[in-house]
C-alpha cells in the first residue's frame, strides 16, 4: 500500500477486518482498506573467525633433542571464533495480516499510525533483508627456502680398496677418498641448534659488555634486534611458523515459538570451509536457546476479529544465549514480538 494511503487515513476512522486466509496475500487490497501486519522480530549474527595455518618446521621431529622444546609435527589449519555480534530487527508477520476500512466520521486515525509505529508494520512497502558480504582466505603453502644455516652439502672420508698386483696374487690396499654427499637433515638440524645458542650466548656478551667490540646507545639496540631476529627465523626451523586471517559472515534466524524448535542452530564452525550455514552438516554446531519472561495477564486467547479495534502485539522479554553445546558464548535479554501476547485496542 502506497504511503500516501496511511496520510490519507490521517482524516478518517478506521475499523478493524482480519485479513482473508493469514498465509494468502492478494495482489491488491480492498479499496478504502489499509493493510498492517504485526511485528515478529529476527536476529542477525554478525560472526567473526579467525583461521590459523601453521606451517611445521622441517626440524620439528629434532626440536626436542637439540632445544629441548615440544614442537608440532605436521602442517595443520583450523578456525577459532573470534566474536559474535547479535542485532534484532524488525519483520512482517504474514500469518498476522490484518485490514483496516476507511469509515469516515471519527477521528481516530492518528492513534492507529500511533500505534503503527510502537508494534504495528505496514506490508506493503520496505525492505527488512540484510546483504552478508564475508571473505574466505586463500589456500598458500609454506615456504623455508631463506631460512637455511648454510651449504646443503658436507664432506665425509670414505675408505674404499683397491686391488695391487703382487707377485703371485691380488691384496686389498686401503686408499682414501673424500667424497661430496648431501647432509641428512639431522645434520643441518643440529647445526642450525648450535646456530641459535651462538646467537644466545652472543646477546649475552653484548648485554654484559664481554666482547671486544663496545656498543652504546643505538648501536646496542639495533645489534640485539638483529640477533633476536636472526633467532626467530631459526626458530622457525624447529618450531614453525602460523598464519592468521579473519573471516566474517552474517546470518539470519527467525525464533519460532514453540516448544519442539526452542533451539535453533544458528551456523556452523568448520577447520576446513570455516563458518558455514546451518544446514551444511559439516561443521560443528552452535545453537541459540531462547527463553521468554512470563507475560502478566497473557490468558493464551487470541484476539483481533472484533469490529471497531485495532490489533497490536506486546513483546515478550526473553533471554537469549547462544553456545557451542556445553559452553555459554554470548548471553543477552532481547524482546522478541512472537513470543508475546496480541491485543486489541478500541478506536471508536
Amino acid at each position: 500500500m502506497k504511503k500516501s494511503l496511511f496520510l490519507t487515513a490521517l482524516a478518517l476512522s478506521l475499523t478493524l477486518i482480519p485479513a482473508a486466509g493469514q498465509s494468502v496475500r492478494t495482489d491488491y487490497d480492498p479499496e478504502g482498506t489499509v493493510s498492517y501486519a504485526l511485528p515478529m522480530t529476527s536476529l542477525g549474527f554478525d560472526v567473526e573467525a579467525v583461521q590459523e595455518k601453521f606451517y611445521a618446521g622441517p626440524y620439528a621431529r629434532f626440536a626436542q633433542k637439540y632445544l629441548g622444546v615440544e614442537a608440532r609435527l605436521q602442517d595443520e589449519m583450523s578456525f577459532q571464533l573470534a566474536g559474535v555480534k547479535i542485532t534484532p530487527s524488525l519483520e512482517a508477520d504474514q500469518s498476522s495480516r490484518y485490514l483496516a476500512t476507511v469509515s469516515g466520521k471519527s477521528g481516530s486515525s492518528a492513534a492507529f499510525l500511533q500505534l503503527t509505529a510502537q508494534g504495528l508494520i505496514a506490508v506493503q512497502e520496505g525492505s527488512f533483508g540484510q546483504e552478508s558480504a564475508w571473505r574466505f582466505p586463500v589456500r598458500t603453502s609454506g615456504d623455508f627456502s631463506d631460512k637455511g644455516v648454510g651449504s646443503n652439502l658436507t664432506a665425509e672420508v670414505t675408505t674404499l680398496y683397491q686391488g695391487v698386483k703382487k707377485e703371485s696374487a691380488y691384496n686389498q690396499v686401503a686408499v682414501q677418498q673424500n667424497m661430496v654427499v648431501e647432509k641428512s637433515l639431522e645434520k643441518k638440524a643440529q647445526e642450525a641448534a648450535d646456530m641459535i645458542f651462538n646467537l644466545r650466548k652472543t646477546r649475552v656478551q653484548i648485554v654484559t659488555g664481554d666482547t671486544d667490540a663496545n656498543y652504546s646507545g643505538e648501536a646496542m639496540a639495533s645489534a640485539l634486534a638483529e640477533i633476536s631476529r636472526l633467532e626467530k627465523e631459526y626458530m622457525t626451523l624447529f618450531t614453525g611458523y602460523s598464519e592468521y586471517q579473519t573471516q566474517t559472515k552474517h546470518f539470519d534466524i527467525v525464533p519460532v515459538n514453540d516448544e519442539r524448535t526452542k533451539v535453533q542452530v544458528v551456523f556452523r564452525l568448520s577447520d576446513e570451509e570455516g563458518l558455514l550455514p546451518a544446514d551444511n552438516l559439516s561443521g560443528k554446531p552452535y545453537f541459540v536457546d531462547i527463553t521468554p519472561e512470563e507475560i502478566a495477564g497473557n490468558s493464551g486467547a487470541r484476539p483481533g476479529k472484533t469490529a471497531g479495534a485495532l490489533v497490536y502485539r506486546i513483546p515478550a522479554i526473553c533471554t537469549v544465549k547462544l553456545s557451542d553445546g556445553s559452553d555459554i558464548l554470548l548471553q543477552s535479554r532481547l524482546p522478541i514480538y512472537q513470543f508475546g501476547v496480541d491485543k486489541t485496542y478500541p478506536i471508536k
